[in-house]
């Protein structure tokens, strides 16, 4: 069993904006619907307990942050700076992060060569 712990401000973030935009029992005028009362999810500061329903169908879409409450090895994006969860030496969480990242490194890179080349 994990322990639990104080939730970072970066979870309790992610967790407000998937309930708002992904939960289907969540109505922003009712709170919850099934439980007719305010979000347990919204007002949440620890890990442990919570909500099922948010922990089954609704967590599962973002990845790094169930990582990250799982406690999961989490990465952070070179580029965009954000949390993902790495298949193997993985160190870009998109592929547009990736070709940004290859970009970055060709022009240092050629920027290296080129003040090598002056020197001479």
């Amino acid at each position: 069993m994990i322990p639990e712990r104080e939730l970072t401000a970066w979870e309790r973030r992610e967790i407000k904006r998937l309930v708002k935009s992904l939960c289907a029992n969540y109505d922003s005028e009712y709170g919850c619907l099934p439980l007719d009362c305010d979000c347990v999810m919204l007002h949440k500061w620890w890990t442990g307990g919570g909500c099922k329903y948010f922990r089954s169908s609704v967590l599962p879409a973002h990845k790094a942050l169930e990582a990250s409450l799982d406690r999961k090895h989490v990465k952070v994006c070179k580029i965009c700076g954000g949390g993902f969860v790495p298949n193997g030496s993985q160190a870009y969480c998109s592929d547009k992060c990736r070709a940004d990242g290859e970009k970055q490194m060709t022009a240092a890179r050629v920027k290296k060569h080129r003040k090598k080349q002056g020197e001479v």
